[in-house]
């Protein structure tokens, strides 16, 4: 992949998407396509074709996804699950069809099974049942996982795929009922800091462990593996960090500057009880993450205030 090379990220607006874009540019990559929804629905197939056959892309990240947090899975799963995987077999397939040069497929670390052994090695994938409340997602994930390794297999193509672990950061989506828990956390505790609530409510018990990494971390490993690897198996990209969800919610406390007590719900669902991915194949690589926990929650809440709020988003 050079400076001129046709590359092109689907999903562009996300936050996914939108890092992959800035980390290509700030390393001289001129040549990079992309289309909003609007312009390209990637779960129509005939527009999907048309679109490669058009632009004829040699490199393809797929980043472009249906997303949400616990609340948005457990609610919508059939459209989860069949949204990502017509997004996924529509890209994947014409990027066999027009000859792709590589690709890249972009999962979750939520395709785990919800008990496994941790830090989580890539072979456990498919070892366990999966957690519940976003079987329908990891489902998709890992049918895209599994068609990228039967192209790679049967027709030689090079499609890789990484598995990052929770993301946050520069467009996140700051949707109070389908936002990630980071997002949804500062939504609540910034509104209860304007309102001198005096508590707040947050779902769960608060002890589940995850571990977050800041997207523009990911997405350099995302283009350090474009670059160098050409594997079948897929790798994890994570901190090798964690934290409980209750530290969390204290530590965006303290970056928001909210006086108040965090009130844990517990009738309300946690989901895996532990998540911590095993990162040491993306590390051999020589990549490290760069941004610590608390920076990047600066910087988001910084994002929302700028460019959600101003909005009047949410």
């Amino acid at each position: 992949m050079n400076s001129e090379s046709r590359i092109y990220v689907a999903g562009h607006t996300g936050m996914v998407g939108s890092a992959i874009v800035r980390c290509l540019e700030h390393n001289g990559y001129k040549n990079i396509i992309y289309r909003s929804h609007s312009e390209l629905d990637l779960t129509d197939q005939a527009a999907t074709d048309d679109f490669f056959r058009t632009e004829k892309p040699d490199y393809v990240f797929t980043a472009a996804a249906k997303v949400g947090g616990i609340h948005a899975n457990n609610t919508y799963p059939a459209d989860f699950i069949m949204e990502n995987m017509l997004i996924e077999c529509n890209i994947i397939k014409s990027s066999f069809k027009y000859n792709v040069e590589k690709l890249m497929f972009l999962g979750s670390s939520c395709i785990y099974p919800k008990t496994c052994p941790q830090p989580i090695k890539e072979e456990y994938l498919l070892t366990g049942p999966l957690e519940p409340t976003n079987e329908a997602y990891a489902l998709a994930k890992i049918s895209g996982i599994k068609m990228c390794q039967s192209y790679n297999r049967q027709y030689g193509t090079k499609y890789i795929c990484a598995m990052p672990a929770s993301l946050y950061g520069v467009n996140d989506r700051f949707d109070i009922y389908n936002a990630h828990v980071i997002p949804s956390m500062i939504i609540k505790l910034h509104g209860a800091m304007l309102e001198e609530r005096p508590s707040v409510v947050l779902w769960g018990t608060g002890t589940p462990l995850r571990e977050f990494l800041y997207v523009d971390d990911m997405a350099r490993a995302c283009l350090k593996l474009m670059l160098t690897y050409a594997g079948n198996e897929f790798i994890n990209i994570g901190s090798g960090e964690e934290i409980s969800i209750r530290d969390l919610a204290e530590t965006i406390k303290k970056v928001i500057g909210y006086k108040g007590d965090i009130i844990f719900d517990a009738t309300k669902p946690d989901g895996t009880p532990r998540r911590v991915i095993d990162n040491s194949r993306i590390q051999q690589t020589g990549w490290r993450p760069q941004i610590d926990m608390e920076e990047g929650l600066r910087l988001e809440y910084e994002y929302y205030l700028k460019h959600v709020l101003s909005k009047g988003e949410n």
